[in-house]
């Protein structure tokens, strides 16, 4: 069975949480031996430490929106949701330490205590828990890519760099929205954005940002141009909701449908913002990016491509590219050529 690249991702970052926590909670383990214990030992009891406490926290992490109470739970007031998980969390650290200091104990023939070391394990887990779900929650709040760029300063200072661009608008989100209400159409956008995630992740694509109904993927121009994969991006989205059609239909009764642009050229990247910030990008392309959406909609066409990507990249054997006529476009010295894609019928 093939795997997804949201499970690949998901067991890296079990397996990289897992170590970077063992590896700190042996040195803790080792520093903070108590006497008469061999080194190495407390070294070992801050390892399974590590995996005790940290292996239920990070499946609850990754894993929470799998889970229907874990859905339910997310529309409970921000306090009761928040005191849920410190609840969870300090059951975690306590029953992780105590069970491992049982079978510890157990094997050198000691009686359980709760000492200083005991108390000083909890404090440390502790630590590391609220470092580790901070990391988690920051980065979900702002994507990984952009956490990381705010951390080491990439975009302090505007910087030119060229861009592919793939804009998913949602069909009739307007007469969605009129039907199942408000409550109930952000649920049918959050599956629908969870889909365009998935696919994103498939080919190896960067959520730069929602907004209403749509969402807006990058690529880098050197990963982009290297297979096709951001050309067969919104087909592979097509596929993820395709295969949730059913639960779509169950609980929205509609399988939600979508219009995609591409286009590629330089933009200018960098923080802006003051009480918040984020890494805005301006330029012409996203613009043009933009255009080719109404085209589409004026034009009949679900997904467009412009002439600057598709000569820069090789089209993949599976789609099609139809030639539109030009599109003119404030600004641009010359019409602009379009192509509409689609698979290429099976033989």
């Amino acid at each position: 069975m093939r795997v997804s690249h949201r499970a690949r991702r998901n067991r890296r970052i079990i397996v990289s949480v897992l170590a970077v926590s063992a590896a700190i909670s042996a040195v803790f383990g080792y520093l903070a031996a108590p006497p008469g214990t061999p080194r190495f030992v407390s070294a070992l009891v801050g390892v399974a430490n590590a995996f005790t406490v940290a292996t239920p926290i990070v499946l609850f992490e990754l894993y929470r929106t799998h889970w229907a109470f874990a859905r339910r739970m997310r529309r409970w007031p921000l306090l009761a949701y928040l005191a849920f998980k410190n609840v969870y969390y300090l059951a975690c650290i306590v029953g992780g330490t105590v069970l491992v200091r049982l079978i510890f104990d157990g094997v050198m023939g000691r009686p359980l205590e709760v000492d200083r070391i005991m108390v000083n394990s909890f404090v440390f887990g502790a630590v590391m828990v609220f470092v580790g779900t901070f990391s988690f929650e920051m980065g979900r709040l702002l994507g990984w890519a952009t956490l990381k760029n705010l951390l080491t300063g990439r975009y302090i200072q505007p910087r030119r760099e060229q861009k592919v661009f793939l804009l998913i608008d949602m069909k009739d989100s307007t007469g969605h929205a009129e039907r199942l209400g408000p409550i109930r159409f952000h649920e049918l956008l959050n599956d629908f954005f969870r889909d365009v995630a998935d696919a994103a992740l498939e080919c190896d694509a960067e959520i730069h940002k929602y907004v209403g109904d749509e969402v807006i993927l990058t690529w880098s121009f050197g990963p982009a141009l290297a297979d096709g994969d951001c050309l067969a991006c919104p087909f592979i989205v097509r596929d993820f909701i395709a295969a949730h059609g059913e639960r779509y239909r169950t609980r929205f009764g509609v399988v939600p449908e979508f219009r995609a642009t591409l286009h590629c050229g330089e933009i200018v990247a960098g923080e802006i913002g003051d009480l918040r910030r984020e890494i805005a990008y301006v330029g012409d392309t996203l613009n043009v990016a933009a255009r080719l959406l109404e085209a589409a909609k004026a034009r009949g066409r679900d997904i467009l491509v412009s002439a600057d990507l598709l000569n820069s990249i090789a089209l993949p054997p599976e789609l099609v590219a139809e030639p539109l006529p030009t599109l003119d476009i404030r600004g641009r010295n010359a019409p602009l050529e379009i192509f509409a894609l689609s698979r290429r019928p099976v033989q």
